[in-house]
């Protein structure tokens, strides 16, 4: 079985992050770039299976700038097999649709039996981007599992909501997407580390995957956040419960 792993590099979550107030895009420079959790579960998700089947190869992908071949490299270390790399400096600022369209560009020519995503990208929360990858190649998608079992001819999984639980499955060809629900990943080794100096990674430009880069959505403008203000003080002399409901209510919030 061959799986492809989507990570991103996203700003260290653990740090404050912010935004160019040129551009309205993340200021990737203001911390320290790391795997996004998610995706970083995705691939631990992969690497078990490689782990009880031998046979199994894992890729890594990404679309990024050039420092993302650092985290490509990690996801070496931690076990995966090779590694894909979209780089081109027409693709900078993509939104979400002609990301869509360079991953799965880019995923057709990978040709894969199971490609696992995280549900949502740490740094831009949107969500969509798997199912737009799984819409342009035609794939099942099975999004935002709690669990995941991958067989020899399909994979299942459970997905949870507030009206409960919902048993999923789908044969390959196919796509998944992981949620913070599933293991955290693991350490790479010395061992590891050493080993991925050796591990090929192709580098694919937007020319490579006949795609036309056109963004069509750009931030027009950016606004600090303003300063939370002085919260009210509510002193109990008999009334205070009352006081409290009337406050809540008039937000709204009850």
């Amino acid at each position: 079985m061959k799986i492809v792993v989507l990570i991103k590099q996203v700003p260290d979550t653990a740090e404050e992050r912010h935004l160019e107030p040129d551009t309205g895009r993340v200021d990737r420079g203001a911390s320290d770039p790391v795997i996004d959790e998610i995706t970083e579960r995705a691939l631990e998700l992969a690497l078990t299976i490689k782990d009880g089947d031998k046979s199994t190869e894992v890729v890594v992908a990404t679309m990024g700038p050039a420092g993302a071949a650092k985290s490509i490299r990690k996801a070496l270390s931690m076990g995966a097999d090779t590694g894909i790399h979209v780089l081109d400096d027409s693709l900078a600022g993509a939104d979400l649709v002609l990301t869509a369209r360079a991953l799965a560009a880019m995923l057709r020519e990978a040709g894969a039996d199971l490609v696992i995503a995280g549900n949502a990208s740490t740094d831009g929360w949107a969500g969509m981007l798997p199912a737009m990858v799984a819409e342009h190649l035609g794939l099942p998608l099975l999004g935002s599992l709690v669990s995941a079992e991958i067989g020899g001819d399909k994979v299942t999984g459970t997905r949870q909501n507030e009206s409960g639980t919902q048993e999923v499955s789908a044969s390959y060809p196919a796509m998944i997407t992981v949620t913070e629900r599933f293991a955290e990943a693991r350490f790479p080794n010395f061992k590891g580390i050493m080993g991925a100096k050796r591990k090929p990674v192709e580098t694919l430009s937007a020319s490579d995957l006949a795609l036309t880069a056109e963004v069509r959505s750009r931030v027009l403008d950016v606004a600090q956040r303003p300063a939370r203000a002085a919260g009210r003080t509510i002193t109990d002399d008999g009334n205070g419960a009352a006081e409290l409901v009337d406050f809540l209510a008039s937000r709204r919030l009850i």
